[in-house]
C-alpha cells in the first residue's frame, strides 16, 4: 500500500479529530477568529497551492450568507492588493513556512491588519507570529497533501460557519455520522476502480464543480499533477459551457461533481452530453442513478453546502489508482520543493540563481558559485529544507 493510499484511508477519522477539536480544546482559538473576523473592514481568504483549494471549499459558506470576502491566492494577493485599514486576512497554510505567506505576515503588520492563522504546524512561523491562531493537530501526510488539505478545509468552514451563524452541536453531529458513513464507504470505492474503463489512456483530463466543491476539483487536478505526475485541467461547470467543451471528444476523460442541492438537472445534461460526444465520465455525488456515467461514487449523506469535506475522497483514491496502474511514485516529488521558501524558479530546493549584490560587484556567476559550493557555471544556490510541505 502507498503511503498516500494509507493517507487517504485514515481521513474520516482526522476529520472528526479536527471537528472534536474546535468543538472542545480549540474553542478559544476559533471564537477569537470569529470575533476579529466580524470586527474586521474587510476580510481576505487566502493559501497557497492545496490550502488556497481549502480557501475556495470555505469560500462559499461566507458568500452565500452575505459576508463578503475576497478570495485570492497568497501569491496574488501578496503583490496585487493593498489592505485596508482594519482588515482581517484568514490564512490557511499547512506547515506554514511557505515565502508568500510569510510575506503576509509581514505585509499585514505593516498595515495594521490583523491575520488569522489556520495551519497543522504548531512551530511554524505562520502559527507562531499570527495574533490568532487555529492549529489542527493531526498526524501530517507522508507527501502529497491528503489530510493536511482536508482537516484544513474543514477549519476554514467552520469559522465561516460561526462568523454568519452558528456551528452548533446538531451540525457537528450529523457531519460526524456521515464521517462514519464515508469511512465505510472508502472499501467499496476501490472496488469500484478496478479495471474501470475511465482509467484507458486518454489525451486529457478535465475536472468540474460548482460552489464548495470547486476546492475539491481543483485539489484533484493538483493531485493528478503532484501524485499521478499526469497534466489536468480544472474549473467551473458554468465556465466549461462557455467555450472549453469544443475540446470533448473520445479521447478526454471528465470528473464532474454534483452539487448536492443546485443546478441537478442542468449538470446531468451535462453529463449526458459528454458522454454522447464519446467523453469518458466520472460522477461523485449524492443520489446519483447508477447509469450516469462509466465511474459513479455515491457519497453517503452529508449536508449539501458540507459535502466538500467527503468528496474529495474519491479523487484522491482516483489519483492514487492512476499512479499506480502507470508506474508513477506517488510517494515522492520529482521536481517540487517540499517548502517552496523562495521567490526563483521551478527545480527542488532552488531559492536563486545570482544574487543582486555579486552582479553589482562584478564578481559574476563563477564568484557566486565558488562562495556556495556549485560545481558548475550557472549552478543555482541549494537550500536543504525539513520533509514538510508548505502549502
Amino acid at each position: 500500500m502507498t503511503y498516500f493510499l494509507q493517507d487517504i484511508v485514515r481521513q474520516p477519522r482526522e476529520l472528526r479529530r479536527t471537528i472534536e477539536h474546535l468543538c472542545g480544546a480549540g474553542e478559544g482559538e476559533l471564537r477569537a477568529a470569529v470575533k476579529a473576523v466580524q470586527n474586521a473592514s474587510n476580510v481576505y481568504l487566502t493559501g497557497i497551492g492545496s490550502s488556497w483549494h481549502a480557501a475556495q471549499a470555505a469560500a462559499p459558506l461566507f458568500q452565500m450568507a452575505g459576508f463578503p470576502v475576497v478570495v485570492q491566492d497568497a501569491s496574488e494577493l501578496l503583490q496585487f492588493t493593498t489592505f485596508p485599514p482594519a482588515s482581517a486576512v484568514i490564512a490557511i497554510s499547512r506547515s506554514g513556512r511557505s515565502t508568500e505567506i510569510l510575506s503576509l505576515l509581514a505585509k499585514a503588520r505593516g498595515s495594521s491588519t490583523t491575520v488569522i492563522a489556520i495551519t497543522n504546524s504548531p512551530e511554524g512561523p505562520l502559527a507562531r507570529e499570527a495574533p490568532i491562531s487555529i492549529v489542527i493537530p493531526i498526524e501530517l501526510d507522508h507527501a502529497v497533501s491528503v489530510n493536511t488539505y482536508s482537516t484544513l478545509a474543514a477549519a476554514a468552514a467552520i469559522v465561516a460557519r460561526s462568523v454568519v451563524g452558528s456551528f452548533d452541536s446538531d451540525l457537528s453531529a450529523s457531519l460526524l455520522v456521515s464521517l462514519a458513513e464515508t469511512a465505510q464507504r472508502i472499501p467499496d470505492w476501490q472496488a469500484q476502480i478496478v479495471e474501470n474503463q475511465w482509467f484507458a489512456p486518454a489525451e486529457a483530463t478535465y475536472f468540474l464543480a460548482r460552489g464548495s466543491s470547486l476546492g475539491s476539483c481543483h485539489e484533484a487536478r493538483l493531485l493528478w499533477e503532484e501524485a499521478a505526475k499526469s497534466p489536468a485541467s480544472a474549473m467551473g461547470t458554468g465556465s466549461f459551457r462557455h467555450g472549453p467543451q469544443e475540446i470533448v471528444n473520445g479521447g478526454i476523460r471528465f470528473g464532474l461533481w454534483m452539487d448536492g442541492l443546485r443546478l441537478r438537472d442542468q449538470d446531468f445534461s451535462v453529463a449526458s452530453d459528454l458522454r454522447s460526444l464519446g467523453a469518458s465520465l466520472m460522477l461523485i455525488g449524492q443520489d446519483l442513478p447508477g447509469d450516469t456515467a462509466g465511474l459513479v461514487f455515491q457519497l453517503p449523506r452529508i449536508a449539501a453546502d458540507w459535502q466538500f469535506l467527503i468528496d474529495i475522497i474519491p479523487a484522491q483514491l482516483v489519483a492514487e489508482a492512476m499512479a499506480r496502474r502507470t508506474g508513477v511514485d506517488c510517494d515522492s516529488f520529482r521536481i517540487c520543493s517540499y517548502i517552496v521558501e523562495g521567490e526563483y524558479g521551478l527545480r527542488e530546493k532552488v531559492a536563486s540563481c545570482i544574487s543582486q549584490s555579486a552582479r553589482e560587484a562584478g564578481r559574476g556567476t563563477a564568484e557566486v558559485n565558488r562562495r556556495n559550493g556549485s560545481t558548475a557555471e550557472g549552478d543555482a544556490v541549494v537550500i536543504r529544507h525539513d520533509n514538510l510541505e508548505a502549502r
